[in-house]
């Protein structure tokens, strides 16, 4: 999936559905990123969509952007399906379970680089997706993550250097 619309994301929007409209793409690709996953992607937008139409009459434009309160949502999605997903296996008591397919998010990295982003945390894959695939500024991808904008640049930092050191040891193998 490639964002090929220009990321303009300084007007309100008037209705939930351009808002909905407007930022579909970057919901559903910011939870690919994390879940590396299609249809998992696919079912967690449907019910970020369905809780943002449910909380949109508490939707305030002075706070922040559309983009940024859905991928805030989509974000929470995301970890209570996690949370979901723990509890479940450890009830079942189930063996290893074969990992999620691994999806991407932005197509045409190179198969080292893929293989380095896979290999990162879900919290590090997370600030990336935000800061340099989404192009959050740094006090957005805070008010999503509900850190510091300080915080976020330590963690971008930390993943990004650590990608690097995956990639050039790739190379010299």
């Amino acid at each position: 999936m490639t964002l090929t619309r220009p990321l303009t994301h300084t007007a309100a929007p008037a209705t939930f559905a351009e808002a909905a409209e407007h930022h579909l793409d970057d919901v559903f690709g910011f939870l690919l990123y994390l879940t590396r996953d299609r249809a998992l992607a696919e079912d967690l937008a449907g019910a970020t969509f369905e809780k943002a139409l449910r909380l949109w009459p508490r939707f305030d434009a002075r706070r922040g952007s559309a983009r940024t309160w859905l991928i805030g949502i989509a974000r929470t999605t995301a970890l209570d399906w996690f949370r979901s997903e723990s509890r479940r296996r450890r009830r079942e008591e189930a063996a290893a379970l074969p990992e999620a397919h691994e999806g991407d998010f932005v197509e045409g990295l190179s198969p080292a680089l893929q293989q380095a982003i896979a290999s990162l945390s879900a919290g590090e894959r997370e600030v990336i997706a935000l800061r340099v695939v989404l192009e959050l500024e740094g006090e957005q991808v805070a008010r999503v993550l509900g850190i510091s904008p300080t915080a976020v640049s330590t963690r971008l930092s930390r993943a990004l250097k650590k990608l690097e050191e995956k990639v050039r040891d790739d190379e010299l193998r």
